[in-house]
C-alpha cells in the first residue's frame, strides 16, 4: 500500500501527471462507482485474476482520495485504515470482547445496535440509509425493506407483477410501477434484482461481436 501511495503522491506532484493533479474528491466520484461496479462484475468471472485486477482499481481509488485529503490536511490513508480496523473490532464484540451470539442473525442485530450507538442514538433519515450511488433496482429493494414491506409469496408477487404490467400506462410512472413490482417479485424469490439484471446484461455484452454498435 505504501508503494501505491508513493506513486499517487508522485503523480500529484507539481511535475507529475496533469490529469491526476486536476482531480478532486468530487471529480473522482464516477470513477469510484465505476470501479466498484467492475469489481462486482468480476466476481462472476471464472478467472480470479480478473477480480484481483479490478480490486486493485478499487484500491487505487482509496489511495487517490487519501492523497488528495492528505494534501488538504483533512485526513490521510492511515486514518482510513485505522477507522475501519477500529470499527471491525468494535462491531464484533463476540470475537474481540468475549460476548456471545446465537448465530448470524444476532450478529446483524448487534452490529446495527452498535452502529446506532456510534451515532449517539440519532436515527438517520431514510434517504441517508439508501445510498444514491446504488443502482435503481438495489435502491428500490432497500427502500421496500425500510418501508416495512415484508417479502410476499412468490406466486402472489408474480400475479401482482402481471397485474401491474397490464394496468400500467405507457409513461415513466407506469414503467416505474412495473419495475417496483418486479423488485417485489425478485425479493419474494430470494433474488437480488440488481445483481440478477447486471449478470444478464454482462452475459449479453460478452456475446456481442467486438464491432457491435460501431458504424459499418
Amino acid at each position: 500500500m505504501q508503494d501505491l501511495l508513493s506513486i499517487m503522491r508522485r503523480l500529484r506532484a507539481p511535475d507529475g501527471c496533469p490529469w491526476d493533479r486536476e482531480q478532486t474528491h468530487e471529480s473522482l466520484r464516477p470513477y469510484l462507482l465505476e470501479e466498484a461496479a467492475e469489481a462486482a462484475d468480476a466476481v462472476s468471472s471464472a478467472d480470479r485474476t480478473e477480480l484481483a485486477d479490478e480490486l486493485g482499481d478499487v484500491l487505487l481509488q482509496v489511495a487517490f482520495h487519501s492523497v488528495i485529503a492528505e494534501e488538504e490536511g483533512t485526513f490521510a490513508y492511515l486514518d482510513v485504515e485505522r477507522a475501519i480496523v477500529e470499527k471491525l473490532v468494535r462491531r464484533h464484540p463476540h470475537v474481540f470482547a468475549g460476548a456471545s451470539v446465537s448465530g448470524s442473525e444476532e450478529v446483524v442485530t448487534t452490529w446495527q445496535a452498535i452502529k446506532a450507538a456510534e451515532r449517539g442514538g440519532r436515527v438517520r433519515r431514510p434517504e441517508e440509509r439508501v445510498p444514491a450511488g446504488l443502482g435503481a433496482l438495489a435502491r428500490e429493494a432497500r427502500t421496500q425493506k425500510l418501508a416495512g414491506h415484508d417479502k410476499a409469496a412468490p406466486d402472489s408477487a408474480r400475479t401482482a407483477l402481471l397485474a401491474a404490467v397490464q394496468g400500467a400506462a405507457d409513461s415513466a410512472d407506469g414503467v416505474a410501477a412495473v419495475l417496483a413490482a418486479a423488485v417485489v417479485w425478485a425479493r419474494a424469490a430470494g433474488v437480488e434484482p440488481e445483481l440478477a439484471l447486471r449478470e444478464r446484461t454482462l452475459t449479453t455484452l460478452r456475446g456481442l461481436p467486438d464491432d457491435a454498435g460501431l458504424p459499418s
